[in-house]
């Protein structure tokens, strides 16, 4: 990504705004979320995407959960509903559960799949059958990423929407998967790259995370050091699907999700310091910065 290219991308520096809810609205007008991951030893992980996409607004929220896990996961968030899906004797998703996923993903408006999803041939097909639910909107983060980064020309066979959440690590398993130049030092440039190459927006990690979808770029300024702890990254994942459920684009969902994130993080950092900060000290707090 050279200079001059650089300088043609439009900054965007607004965040946008959710619309405010109409006094005869219902659950159903507010995004049903499909939460897909999990595994033994994760089984923290997809309840806290779907914590956070229940506080982010959305109106229903189901986690599909590898059968071994289910009953625990399910109990760390009552308010989500929960699918109990063939796994492995290693407690991850089994093949048998791909079809039934895709099944369950057409009553969903909006996918996020990789917190605590782990790695495997079965799980790797797993995400190519999801990349390729046509025109529906797929948040991936974490294990999912991954998993995607194992798929050949994974980008052709992409006919979902789909908005990438890497952090640094993720995005040069991405990166190697989908070109041969050499990695950037620039983050904006490796945030472009990716989504570039993909044709997908993309949300860089890390302190100053970067939004793109390849012609638009927003850096955020909210979050500190404290956020760098097991859970948060899942946190994020809820939040955006939530607001893309709420019927915001995948690049707005994206920067105003990376926003109140970042917002969290900070409110909770005042009241309990960077250091004691964990992932469900955001949950608590996103109220206040969604207000």
């Amino acid at each position: 990504m050279t200079k001059t290219t650089l300088k043609t991308i439009r900054n965007v520096r607004s965040i946008p705004r959710l619309a405010r809810r109409k006094r005869d609205s219902h659950k159903g007008d507010y995004g049903r979320v499909l939460i897909v991951g999990g595994s033994r030893g994760m089984i923290g992980a997809p309840a806290l995407a779907a914590s956070a996409a229940l506080r982010s607004g959305a109106g229903l929220v189901k986690m599909a959960l590898p059968a071994s896990i289910q009953l625990i996961s399910a109990s760390l968030e009552p308010c989500a509903t929960s699918l109990a899906l063939p796994d492995t004797a290693a407690g991850t998703f089994s093949l048998a559960a791909v079809g039934k996923i895709t099944a369950a993903a057409k009553d969903h408006d909006v996918i996020a799949i990789g917190p605590g999803l782990g790695t495997s041939a079965a799980l790797t097909k797993l995400v190519a059958s999801v990349i390729s639910l046509a025109g529906k909107p797929v948040v991936i983060d974490a294990d999912g990423l991954n998993n995607l980064a194992q798929i050949r020309d994974w980008p052709k066979k992409a006919l979902a929407r789909l908005l990438l959440t890497p952090h640094p690590g993720e995005a040069k398993r991405l990166w190697s998967s989908l070109s041969k130049s050499a990695w950037p030092n620039d983050r904006r440039a490796v945030a472009l790259g990716l989504a570039r190459a993909c044709r997908q927006t993309v949300v860089l990690k890390g302190a100053g995370t970067v939004v793109t979808d390849g012609s638009r770029i927003y850096v955020n300024k909210t979050g500190n050091p404290g956020m760098a702890t097991g859970g948060s990254g899942d946190v994020l994942t809820g939040i955006i699907a939530a607001l893309i459920g709420q019927g915001m684009s995948l690049f707005d969902s994206a920067v105003l999700g990376v926003y109140l994130h970042g917002r969290a993080g900070d409110l909770a950092a005042e009241m309990l310091g960077e250091v004691s900060l964990t992932a469900r000290d955001l949950l608590e707090v996103l109220p206040d910065a969604l207000r």
